[in-house]
């Protein structure tokens, strides 16, 4: 007993003597300065992409572009979203997700100015590719960022708010860019979105660094996974698993076609509402803006609609999604056969709403049925699908259709997409049992 008296009287003191309310605040903190600084750069990524939708009719009057070329200026950065999201997501897990978060700022910023100088389509097409390029797994890599310094029980709340930052950017883009376009031309718009860039990854790059998110990853995640202790080190699920679920599968359908109508929307309504309801850029740009809010707004509260209605049962959130693509199939495919008007415009409004609520329930659905080891990649996948189906699909099938008719009779076609996206999860919503009998055998495989 008295040897035991000296290494307890050592300890003791270590303990008393950490400031632990100062450092607790601090921990509690800088998460969310972290989440801060991602949401930012993220309403910076969706403001350089969409911000050329806003100038459509002033940029393809000078440089003499079609519909269809503009909406290629859109589906582009998408399509490099969509192909480039996983093997970027994949690196940035090994070169480091911060550092690789900072390089991607850098290069859309970069690209978003040189569209600011462009002088041809080609030019333009080739900016553009970069800027893609450049945003390709921001979203991926800054969610599994942020969600590594919280614990779990708060992830559906902040995936749903990093997912909506997309709506929130493009339509701070749009009306921006519009009161810009009228001012001072459309390459001043895009030039200040690249001006922004650059000034939130400088401000990023000084606060957060490798060293201070594993710090806080160290505390914060302890408490919420001890049970990781005992898991094989460096034990991982192959990749091949995100494509084996059946479940998994039709949620990255579903979520991939539902996000078509809300990038028709994103895209469209700027041109629609200077066409059909005879607008100023800056005024098309303003109300399409308040409809692209309504889509944002509608991802976060469906979220939260799907997470309480399946408290006791999972599967309700697959049919919670099946109702958000009945609501928004039966409002928008109504307005877009109306004339123009206030009850267009409100069908509209309840449409958009309703437009992207399936996000957050497809998002969720995929994180609980992969494995842990790989869901930063699973939301990679997932995103791949939301932008080869959806995000890139959208701007350039709905511009060659308004070509050859009319963007109004283009965009009543539109909604019909929400038929087989709700089929989709119809059909996830009964191969879910299935699917959480296989998670947990590839659990107990990894775990061995």
């Amino acid at each position: 007993m008295a040897l035991m008296t000296p290494r307890t009287a050592v300890d003791a003191p270590a303990t008393v003597d950490l400031p632990v309310g100062r450092t607790s605040s601090r921990r509690r903190v800088y998460p969310w300065i972290v989440f801060g600084l991602a949401f930012a750069l993220l309403l910076s990524d969706y403001m350089s992409r969409q911000v050329l939708a806003a100038v459509f009719v002033p940029l393809g009057e000078e440089l003499a572009l079609d519909k269809g070329q503009l909406g290629s200026l859109i589906s582009v950065v998408a399509l490099m979203v969509g192909l480039l999201t996983l093997p970027i997501s994949i690196l940035a897990d090994r070169w480091g997700r911060v550092r690789s978060l900072v390089v991607m700022a850098i290069l859309w910023s970069i690209a978003t100015l040189a569209c600011a100088f462009a002088q041809s389509y080609e030019q333009l097409l080739i900016a553009r590719f970069f800027v893609g390029v450049g945003e390709a797994a921001y979203g991926s890599v800054g969610i599994a960022l942020v969600l590594s310094l919280f614990a779990p029980r708060v992830h559906a709340a902040l995936s749903a708010a990093f997912m909506a930052g997309g709506s929130f950017g493009t339509m701070i883009g749009t009306a921006v860019g519009g009161v810009v376009a009228v001012h001072f031309g459309w390459r001043w718009s895009i030039g200040a979105m690249a001006v922004l860039g650059l000034l939130l990854v400088a401000a990023f790059k000084v606060i957060v660094t490798e060293t201070r998110v594993r710090r806080h990853q160290a505390v914060d995640d302890a408490p919420a996974a001890p049970a990781k202790a005992d898991a094989p080190k460096g034990a991982r699920a192959p990749l091949s698993s995100l494509f084996t679920n059946p479940a998994v599968i039709c949620a990255y359908i579903g979520s991939g076609l539902q996000m078509f109508m809300a990038a028709v929307m994103l895209t469209w309504l700027p041109t629609f509402f200077k066409e059909e309801y005879t607008m100023t850029v800056d005024k098309a740009g303003g109300a399409a803006a308040l409809f692209v809010l309504l889509v944002g707004t509608g991802m976060i509260v469906c979220g939260v609609i799907a997470d309480r209605v399946s408290r006791q049962d999972p599967t309700r959130k697959w049919t919670a999604g099946i109702g958000f693509c009945s609501f928004a199939f039966i409002s928008l495919g109504i307005a877009f056969q109306l004339p123009t008007g206030g009850l267009q415009l409100a069908l509209m409004a309840v449409g958009a709403f309703f437009s992207a609520g399936c996000s957050g329930t497809t998002a969720a659905m995929v994180a609980s049925l992969t494995h842990k080891s790989v869901q930063a990649s699973a939301m990679g996948t997932l995103t791949l699908a939301n932008n080869l189906l959806g995000l890139a699909a959208a701007p350039f099938v709905i511009g060659v259709l308004a070509d050859h008719m009319s963007l109004a009779d283009a965009l009543a076609i539109a909604p019909l997409v929400y038929i087989p996206a709700a089929a989709a999860m119809y059909i996830g919503r009964r191969l879910h049992p299935r699917g959480l009998a296989k998670l947990q055998a590839l659990s107990t495989r990894v775990e061995r």
